[in-house]
């Protein structure tokens, strides 16, 4: 499986932005599909956003038009750009590669939105 590591997370105040970022060990990397989680205390991990191999992107209701995927393959690294960040963004962020019936997750970078 393939190894994630992340990076980008910090305090930022409400209405910044951040980018988080992911590098994965292996040139696979290419046809994983790539996705961002979170989990905030006491609650249960969610899908942030997800893009594919081909480059079809989804995300959760509450980040659309305010945060972006995106990957570069030649640097095997996915990328999430979060723009006018909420309290409500303060979580856990987790990297993951999915490919058939594998998971790979990485060990998650802390982003926290407060004043």
């Amino acid at each position: 499986q393939v190894q994630l590591v992340e990076s980008g997370g910090g305090l930022v105040q409400p209405g910044g932005s951040l980018r988080l970022s992911c590098v994965a060990s292996e040139r696979r990397f290419i046809i994983y599909t790539m996705g961002w989680y979170r989990q905030a205390p006491g609650k249960q991990r969610e899908l942030v956003a997800r893009i594919t191999i081909s480059g079809n992107t989804n995300y959760a209701d509450s980040v659309k038009g305010r945060f972006t995927i995106s990957r570069d393959n030649a640097k095997n690294t996915v990328y999430l750009q979060m723009n006018s960040l909420l309290p409500e963004d303060t979580a856990r962020y987790y990297c993951n590669g999915h490919l058939g019936q594998y998971d790979s997750w990485g060990q998650g970078t802390q982003v926290t939105v407060s004043s």
